[in-house]
């Protein structure tokens, strides 16, 4: 009895040390799918058509995907709104016609808990979407969480597009279904119309990194370094419980699981996962206004860097001027990018070519720093 239980015992500590030694292989080995957006391969799938199961069979085997099996699937944009009424404007009109549903969130607070007006409760600011209607879902949500961290309530936020509004869908025409992609994103990560199209005919990962190019006050100043590593996207698995919490996927956290099953679910996460490079545009503190960037400086969850000096609207105009650090932090680089080079949204080039909108999203450079405000 007493060699059984030691053989037992034995044989434990084994099983234990191989779970162990292929959880720290499975992290140090890092091969996991990724793959550049191919513009080429997209064209020739929008030729035909969503509907031509060919054509979506060769788009996402170029991508290492398989193709989804209904070309009816449904793409929800989940977002956060505080104050970028523009970049909804952008988003809206870029990605209109491949989004099925865009759910946008809002709260009367900051994530540093100061009070703020919402905006799509206002009738002209909701007048200014009338074309988009049918595909916004609205909620204002108020922030339970009593904590100092600005964190914790960005992640209540975050959490907060998928358990608090989705649950209101069941019964509508809105309703997800299983196999349906939930986009995850800030207002100003923007993804390519291709990448949409790539989410829908695919049948993608759980976890899905959408690696932009990482633009800085406008698209004339490119962040010197890695892509952003955002937005991420995910599918539904038919529940709210069992879909990946948007925080959990945004900041590549394990969902709640027990000790014992956390070896498996750290294996999943890296197995179930892939990456897409050139998906889209982050454009970090591209604002019109000075009012916009104190603003943002005011909710930021980084409170440290809301100073009375990088406050100060001169410092703000040069350093938006020069291409350097919004908050002068040293290692932070921009490479300044002339109108050849420049790689714009369609609908921000068609607006400024045509009509001289957005201009501060183009031309940063000159004495006000394309300042409206100034």
């Amino acid at each position: 009895m007493l060699l059984s239980r030691s053989r037992r015992r034995v044989w434990w500590w084994v099983a234990v040390g191989t779970v162990l030694v292929l959880a720290v292989w499975v992290v140090r080995h890092d091969a996991y799918r990724g793959h550049s957006l191919r513009w080429d391969v997209v064209q020739k799938y929008m030729e035909p058509g969503p509907n031509d199961f060919a054509a979506r069979k060769a788009l996402c085997k170029a991508h290492d995907f398989t193709p989804s099996t209904s070309p009816n699937k449904k793409l929800y944009d989940l977002i956060l709104l505080s104050t970028e009424l523009d970049w909804l404007e952008i988003r809206l009109n870029t990605l209109g016609p491949y989004v099925s549903y865009f759910v946008i969130l809002e709260s009367p607070t900051t994530f540093s808990g100061n009070l703020k007006p919402t905006l799509l409760d206002d009738p002209v600011h909701w007048n200014r979407f009338k074309d988009f209607h049918d595909k916004i879902i609205h909620r204002i949500v108020e922030d339970p969480i009593n904590s100092t961290r600005a964190w914790d309530h960005e992640d209540f936020f975050r959490n907060a597009m998928l358990t608090s509004v989705f649950p209101s869908l069941k019964g509508t025409k809105a309703a997800p279904k299983k196999g349906d992609v939930l986009l995850v994103s800030d207002v100003d990560e923007l993804i390519r119309p291709e990448t949409a199209l790539l989410l829908k005919a695919c049948e993608i990962p759980r976890r899905l990194t959408l690696m932009s190019q990482f633009f800085y006050y406008s698209f004339q100043w490119r962040h010197v370094g890695p892509p952003w590593p955002h937005p991420q996207a995910t599918t539904f698995m038919g529940s709210v419980e069992g879909t990946l919490r948007p925080n959990d996927l945004r900041m590549d956290i394990l969902p709640p699981s027990s000790l014992l099953a956390r070896p498996f679910t750290s294996l999943r996460r890296w197995y179930d996962r892939a990456t897409l490079q050139d998906a889209g545009w982050h454009c970090s503190s591209c604002f019109a206004t000075v009012a916009e960037f104190q603003t943002k400086m005011a909710s930021f969850s980084h409170k440290s860097l809301n100073t009375e000096a990088n406050r100060d609207p001169g410092t703000i105009v040069e350093r938006v001027r020069k291409g350097v650090d919004l908050f002068g932090r040293e290692g932070e680089k921009y490479e300044f990018l002339d109108k050849e080079r420049m790689d714009l949204p369609g609908f921000v080039e068609r607006e400024w070519m045509e009509r001289g909108r957005f201009g501060w999203l183009v031309e940063r450079t000159g004495e006000d720093g394309g300042f409206i405000d100034l």
